[in-house]
């Protein structure tokens, strides 16, 4: 961004009061303090002159930045004008500063440390206590031209934005003051109870809104729910392959993390119940519906057992349901919560349905639950947007959200048909997938002698971007496998960006020896 002038913003601005960076400006008049000891022998222009000489070291004043004029800051520290003067010409002689045209800046030549200045210690102060340190999980930078498949994004050009902005405006206009101020920390009460509704009706769960709690997104709800529920040293059981960020946060409390292992009936509970059966399990995170990441559904069968075992055993489940409106084959599976919100507490989201950058989600359970979790986010970041929550309480009241789902609804599935049809046709029998009931994602293993890890840092090269199964692996396992979106790219994209996946995994050059067919 070019700097602007004074003139273009007001003609009646000085260029001390508009303070210009190397990489953009900000306005004035902000104070700049400078701590100044009157008492002390050392003279005041040599304070002043040995605090921004330290600004500077310590990076709050950068390179090419303008300083007050000597006039604005003679009056903000209250000091005579000259003894201002005094110190910016200390600090040009020292090469600290430099002068142009009505202005004093930063010099670019800058010596290694100012005199009297200690130099700086290491980059903290102090000690933080070592985490099991997870690989970052986060969407790959956009780059132009390039597809990227994502893990299960929902198609933000599709997103509601015209209603969902009237709705703000009216709630805000309607809600006034309150809109605006502290509000209750389980979440606005209208949108409580239209979720609640929407429990009941969609989900099977018997709940109201004094067991709801509304958070920013799943994410916020399984970090909450951590922090109230585990301390340093609890077992934690969690699926694996499994979905890193809900690791990483469970973890930051000190809870020692245990991977059950997953396969084409969902969470193996015959290996959670013998883990069970050899130390005390304070807790199990999963995804029944559609299992992050491999899409299995958890089967009935194991769904009784795993209420069984964790009543017996005393296991709080942690159920993920965060993308229950996506089911395109059969009838949708009620969450466990559904049977029994005692042992159950259960996390969702509004991100797939709306989109992400809103940040809603839930934790649904038992109230002393609820209130033990409201009080924690109040030592915490108190509550959420009363506006934004009212206003998508209005999108669910008024049926636009249970319809907007259903759009959604068809145009995935048809997307989730085309990309399975495009890897049969680019691929034949080379790659293992099963077109999931639901979801956003397809699970794809490749022969021996791809190593997806590899490929994935290649591909952009190929216009194209995906995430690798050893992104969701416990222990770094299952190179062979792929997580692809399909629902944030539209059929066309799909195709495409499929041929170029195939490109991107045939370029490899154990593939080009021969080693495997694609």
């Amino acid at each position: 961004m070019a700097p602007l002038s004074p003139r273009k913003l007001d003609p009646g601005w000085s260029s001390e009061e508009v303070h210009f960076w190397h990489d953009g400006w900000t306005m004035r008049p902000w104070t700049f303090p400078v701590s100044l000891d009157p008492g002390s022998a050392e003279p005041l222009f040599r304070q002043i002159a040995r605090g921004i000489a330290a600004d500077i070291t310590r990076g709050r004043l950068r390179p090419g930045a303008v300083l007050p004029g000597s006039r604005t800051l003679a009056q903000t520290l209250g000091v005579h004008r000259n003894t201002v003067l005094v110190a910016y010409d200390e600090l040009e002689a020292e090469g600290w500063l430099s002068s142009a045209e009505r202005s004093t800046r930063v010099s670019a030549a800058l010596p290694p440390r100012p005199r009297g200045v200690a130099a700086p210690r290491g980059e903290l102060g102090y000690d933080i206590p070592a985490r099991p340190a997870w690989r970052p999980f986060a969407p790959d930078p956009a780059r132009r031209g390039v597809l990227h498949f994502g893990a299960g994004l929902p198609d933000l050009r599709l997103a509601p934005a015209d209603e969902l902005a009237r709705a703000y405006r009216a709630a805000a206009r309607a809600g006034g003051r309150a809109a605006l101020g502290y509000s209750d920390p389980r979440g606005d009460v209208h949108l409580r109870r239209a979720l609640a509704a929407l429990l009941r009706e969609t989900r099977g769960l018997a709940c109201d809104e004094d067991q709801l709690l509304v958070t920013a997104g799943s994410q916020g709800a399984i970090d909450l729910v951590a922090r109230r529920l585990l301390g340093p040293g609890d077992a934690v059981a969690v699926e694996d392959p499994g979905y890193p960020p809900a690791w990483d946060a469970l973890a930051s409390t000190g809870a020692e993390l245990l991977p059950i292992g997953v396969d084409s009936d969902g969470l193996r509970v015959d290996a959670l119940e013998a883990l069970a059966a050899r130390r005390a399990v304070r807790l199990l995170y999963l995804t029944p519906h559609h299992q992050f990441p491999t899409t299995v559904t958890l089967s009935t069968a194991r769904r009784l057992q795993l209420l069984d075992v964790a009543r017996a055993r005393r296991i709080a489940v942690l159920e993920d349901d965060y993308d229950f409106e996506f089911h395109y084959d059969g009838r949708p599976v009620l969450p466990l919560a559904a049977a029994d919100m005692g042992a159950v507490i259960y996390v969702g989201t509004l991100s797939k349905i709306l989109a992400p950058g809103l940040r809603l989600g839930w934790v649904a359970g038992p109230r002393p639950l609820v209130e033990a979790l409201a009080a924690q986010r109040m030592r915490a970041d108190r509550h959420g947007s009363p506006a934004l929550e009212r206003a998508v309480a209005a999108l669910i009241e008024d049926g636009l959200l249970s319809r907007h789902a259903r759009k959604m609804r068809r145009i995935y599935e048809a997307r989730r048909n085309a990309l399975a049809e495009a890897l049969w046709a680019e691929l034949g029998g080379a790659a293992e997938l099963t077109v999931p009931a639901g979801g956003m994602s397809l699970w794809v293993s490749f022969p021996e002698g791809v190593d997806t890890e590899v490929a994935a840092r290649a591909a952009p090269r190929h216009g194209v971007g995906f995430y690798p199964g050893a992104r969701f692996s416990f222990r770094g396992g299952e190179p062979r496998a792929a997580r692809l979106g399909f629902a944030s790219l539209d059929e066309g994209e799909l195709r495409e960006a499929t041929r170029r996946l195939c490109a991107a995994l045939r370029s490899r050059p154990d593939i080009q020896r021969g080693r495997t067919t694609l």
